[in-house]
């Protein structure tokens, strides 16, 4: 992996060491970046780069978010860069998703967006410096079918990343998210081994294939670099056009 972002005395703080999660972190530590990583499952903070740091946490309650960041900034001496790449997914039609389905991707989607988020702007606010990257999804744009919890979780992170956007402007902190189209990732795997299913999504990008995690790389790079001090409450479509049909 090559990057041309230099960000070195950078002190970053990834939730989330899935396929995009991890690819970002080691994209900002090959940026010279010092890093911390938060996932639930250990065997995935294992390994993901050198100088990267796992910390395992569970990001479902308001109180272990809290304590995850606390913890991530003492061993990082400080915050500069927050990116969420939390997210999970379960696709089926609005009238068979069950409460608990629902409660599942809106605690570990939403609500960790909100509590990480809050525990990390009490960190940058006072600061007067810091950027926050959310990855957001096309699905909270457009109206996919069986994918109704993901989509509202999608669709709150972006509105509550352009009220954070509002509120800690003026304190020198922005806060942004990335929209990635559908990319290959753990998440998706099964799903497009299905038959057809490959096909039909790749039919419906102009680009004409799906996203890899590697795609993100520079548009989270840009956002969590001092270049975009200017730029904050936006979403950054990556989706190989896939939002202009």
């Amino acid at each position: 992996m090559r990057t041309t972002w230099d960000f070195t005395g950078t002190r970053a703080l990834v939730a989330g060491a899935g396929g995009i999660g991890a690819t970002v972190a080691r994209a900002l530590a090959e940026a010279n970046a010092t890093v911390v990583v938060l996932d639930v499952d250990k065997n995935r903070l294992a390994g993901i780069a050198e100088g990267v740091t796992g910390l395992a946490a569970d990001l479902t309650s308001a109180d272990a978010c809290r304590g995850a960041v606390e913890e991530a900034v003492q061993l990082l001496g400080g915050l500069d860069v927050f990116v969420h790449a939390v997210g999970v997914n379960d696709r089926r039609p609005v009238l068979e998703t069950p409460d608990e389905v629902w409660a599942r991707l809106l605690a570990v989607n939403l609500n960790s967006a909100f509590w990480l988020g809050r525990a990390v702007g009490a960190v940058l606010v006072p600061s007067g410096y810091g950027r926050i990257v959310y990855l957001s999804s096309v699905s909270g744009l457009l109206a996919h079918k069986d994918h109704a919890p993901y989509a509202a979780t999608k669709g709150g992170v972006n509105q509550l990343m352009r009220v954070m956007a509002r509120e800690w402007a003026a304190d020198g902190v922005t806060v942004n998210a990335v929209a990635p189209g559908y990319t290959e990732t753990g998440l998706t795997r099964d799903h497009l081994a299905r038959p057809g299913v490959r096909a039909s999504l790749e039919s419906l990008v102009p680009a004409g294939r799906l996203g890899r995690p590697e795609d993100l790389i520079g548009p989270a790079l840009f956002l969590a670099s001092a270049e975009s001090a200017f730029v904050t409450g936006q979403v950054l479509y990556a989706d190989g056009g896939r939002t202009l049909v």
